[in-house]
């Protein structure tokens, strides 16, 4: 079961990657963003349910593989990137100009951990801990991106 946890919480190999595998780990859900921006505005209880669904595995996958690497937010874990993303497209348009300054918004947040983006990330321990910071910085990101293209 561990190498399961291990693929899940580095994106099938991804986080393995030499240099900025978050990055390289959020890169990965832009292609869907104007999918999940369109699914959520067609109906939202679908969309947050699988959402939920990918949250719930990647809160299990980043818990096993922190504690199967032996250290607290694993730069190979990368699953709380995409569960973060994911968050961010449910607040945009579906466009990909909305992806894109979304992926940018998300990365910036994510790095940055503004308030309490940063106490969650120090002080939520497991697998939620490593997974929670992403998603407030996914509420960021897509609110920032939203209200950003609306006064635009």
């Amino acid at each position: 079961m561990q190498w399961l946890a291990r693929a899940v919480a580095t994106a099938g190999g991804v986080g393995y990657l030499p240099i900025a595998p978050g990055t390289a780990g959020s890169l990965l859900v832009v292609p869907v963003l104007p999918w999940v921006a369109s699914s959520y505005a067609r109906g939202p209880l679908a969309t947050i349910a699988g959402v939920l669904v990918v949250v719930a595995v990647a809160v299990w996958a980043a818990g096993a593989a922190q504690r199967s690497f032996g250290t607290h937010d694993d730069g190979r874990v990368v699953v709380d990137e995409v569960a973060g993303m994911l968050v961010t497209g449910m607040f945009l348009p579906p466009s990909w100009a909305a992806a894109g300054l979304g992926f940018l918004a998300f990365r910036l947040f994510d790095v940055w951990k503004p308030p309490p983006i940063g106490w969650l990330d120090r002080h939520v321990a497991g697998g939620l801990g490593v997974v929670a910071d992403d998603l407030l910085a996914g509420v960021y990101a897509g609110v920032f991106v939203r209200v950003l293209l609306e006064v635009a």
